[in-house]
């Protein structure tokens, strides 16, 4: 019994569970998205949110820029650049058995500065206010100040009696802990079973405490959650809820908007945008796709994607249930190569908030991630970690259109001719050399097979 129905019972009320049961790979498209006009009072945040969020992150830039070198070149800015995969659009076709339409796109954040992932984004910007918050109070720095001044003994030193915790599968917690341990912060990362031992390794290099757990995500942030709570000193980050991380994602889009400006790329009706994001938890796809839709209204459409192993996020809107489901209940079991996406029950705040917002979902087993990772290698040189080919094949499952998605979206063919497809590429930079080769021979064997 789940939630005191059998099975069969939640099979005939969502016929969809079957195939997420199954480990096949699904796509659905939410039928109650909505017009963003009346959708995007849900999430209880607004633009002058973002806007804050993005000239803090502007405070910290000549921070950034000392402490981290490699900002430099971006002025202290964290940000990623886009680039247009034409070789990869062509095999994926081939691949998919379709002519598809349009231009396709990777974001790297995969190859963003400090801690080379999508993390970077939310996780240095939660660590940031925090830090801010705190000197603020203690009147160690004014709004008005040069923001480089926290990059001293004595910044560190104040910072130093504060604590630090979060719980993750991995590139959550590299980015929290590199950052906190950079400004001074006493930094806990509970890790889940299933991160890579190369990351726990890295964090514990920068003097950060690492505790392992045997079991999944969830329980590593539940008992990170429970000993932050303890502790007066220890400011949790938490993953599932934190308005802070969702805020430091959504930066994105204003950004994205100026890229795509730049590179002579439209935005419209019909020109229509598809950004196609791996989801864990949620919180990173989530703040990003809320960027987005303030930035492009209903010219976007944003889709997640995740593992056949680790639906969470599509089984919580498409139930309707949120965290009240995990994929555990239903006998999935969680475990895949893609570490980043290995949760098994989503966030309620990010399922709840975004519901009317979410285009679409699909999931995508193991073998593909690992057979796209060697061919994007293959055709466009780029390297990523599995979990960050979860959003390639999204263009041919919006093309497929199995559902009647792009005639309920009005979008006519000449729009879907014109649109641009964008893979947000998620983490992989900082993979070492010895796991990308490996990453890149199962990949290569797997493509070998057909």
């Amino acid at each position: 019994m789940i939630l005191g129905k059998t099975l069969e019972s939640w099979y005939a009320s969502y016929p969809l569970i079957r195939d997420l049961v199954a480990l096949q790979e699904t796509t659905w498209f939410n039928p109650a998205v909505a017009p963003v006009a009346e959708s995007i009072g849900d999430v209880g945040l607004t633009a002058a949110d973002v806007a804050d969020a993005s000239a803090r992150l502007t405070r910290f830039a000549s921070y950034l820029r000392r402490a981290f070198p490699e900002t430099e070149c971006s002025g202290g800015i964290i940000e990623s650049d886009i680039l247009p995969v034409p070789h990869l659009q062509q095999l994926l076709g081939e691949r998919y058995g379709q002519a598809l339409q349009g231009a396709l796109w990777l974001k790297r954040d995969s190859h963003l500065p400090i801690s080379g992932s999508i993390k970077a984004r939310g996780g240095i910007y939660e660590v940031l206010k925090h830090a801010e918050d705190l000197a603020l109070a203690a009147n160690l720095l004014t709004l008005d100040d040069d923001y480089a001044v926290l990059d001293s003994d004595k910044a560190r030193a104040f910072f130093g009696q504060y604590k630090i915790a979060v719980g993750s599968t991995g590139n959550l917690g590299m980015s929290i802990g590199i950052m906190g341990a950079a400004l001074g912060f006493q930094v806990t990362v509970h890790m889940s079973a299933d991160a890579r031992q190369w990351k726990k390794d890295k964090l514990r290099s920068h003097g950060v405490t690492v505790i392992e757990y045997s079991s999944d995500y969830s329980v590593a942030v539940s008992q990170g959650r429970q000993q932050a709570e303890s502790d007066p000193a220890c400011h949790f980050v938490d993953d599932e809820n934190s308005v802070n991380l969702f805020l430091g994602y959504s930066v994105a889009a204003e950004r994205l908007k100026k890229q795509l400006a730049a590179a002579g790329i439209t935005v419209d009706a019909q020109h229509p945008l598809f950004v196609y994001l791996p989801c864990g938890v949620g919180g990173a796809p989530g703040g990003v796709a809320f960027g987005l839709k303030l930035a492009f209204g209903d010219a976007v459409h944003c889709i997640f994607a995740e593992p056949t192993h680790s639906p969470c996020m599509m089984l919580g809107v498409y139930t309707g249930l949120h965290d009240e489901v995990s994929v555990q209940d239903f006998g999935i079991d969680n475990v895949t190569a893609a570490d980043g996406l290995a949760v098994g029950r989503a966030s309620g705040f990010v399922g709840k908030a975004m519901q009317r917002l979410l285009d679409g979902f699909y999931t995508v087993s193991d073998e593909e991630m690992y057979s796209l990772l060697a061919l994007m290698e293959r055709s466009e040189g780029v390297r990523l970690e599995p979990s960050a080919l979860a959003g390639v094949p999204g263009i041919a499952r919006v093309q497929a259109d199995q559902q009647g998605y792009l005639a309920r979206a009005r979008l006519d063919r000449q729009a879907i001719v014109q649109a641009t497809h964008l893979v947000w590429a998620t983490g992989g930079n900082m993979v070492p050399c010895d796991e990308m080769e490996a990453y890149l021979a199962k990949g290569r064997e797997l493509l070998a097979k057909g």
